[in-house]
């Protein structure tokens, strides 16, 4: 009896170093699956992230210490035309004499600017209708029957909010968004 026991101890003792294996070699096959995995697809993923020179265009920092009330300036943002414009009291005036009901779009000044930064109007340069780039940020360019911005493609025309107040542009020049790093710089995007 002695010696069926032993064998018995001796069977389970080997079954058990059998298992132990079995699943070193199964965890160890699972793992060289995974990272072969992993290597496989770090290729296929990486190539969607945008690259570097995408990435270096993503946002676009103005100076604004060198733009007087009421002038504006063009910049580049995302290879389009950024307009930024100093409005002057007179301009802010006006663009807050609009009652609502009146635009297309209806959008007060303050929500087209930052708080406390009411004379500050950053928006896209490119016409809402068809993609055109208005005038009335250059020197001496026609700046439409409101004072804003006028789109020589079709006529339409923008208050000094860049509103749309004429013409078949469906919406208000857009805001980008930005933020004030400084009193006198701007990081947009």
């Amino acid at each position: 009896m002695a010696t069926t026991t032993g064998t018995a101890d001796h069977d389970t003792h080997a079954y058990d170093d059998g298992v132990r294996r079995r699943d070193f070699i199964e965890i160890a096959a699972v793992s060289a699956a995974g990272v072969g995995g992993l290597v496989t697809l770090y290729p296929l993923i990486s190539q969607m992230a945008p690259s570097k020179d995408v990435l270096a265009e993503s946002t676009t920092e103005v100076d604004l210490s060198s733009i007087e009330p009421g002038m504006a300036i063009k910049a580049v943002f995302r290879k389009q035309p950024l307009f930024v414009r100093n409005l002057t009291t007179k301009e802010i005036a006006a663009a807050d004499a609009v009652p609502l009901s009146e635009l297309r779009d209806p959008q007060t000044l303050e929500e087209r600017t930052k708080e406390g930064k009411t004379n500050w109007l950053i928006t896209m340069g490119v016409c809402t209708h068809l993609g055109c780039v208005p005038l009335g940020a250059g020197e001496g360019e026609n700046r439409g029957p409101f004072g804003g911005y006028f789109c020589p493609c079709h006529g339409s025309a923008y208050d000094t909010a860049a509103r749309i107040r004429k013409g078949p542009a469906p919406r208000n020049l857009e805001v980008p968004p930005y933020e004030f790093t400084t009193d006198t710089t701007i990081l947009v995007g």
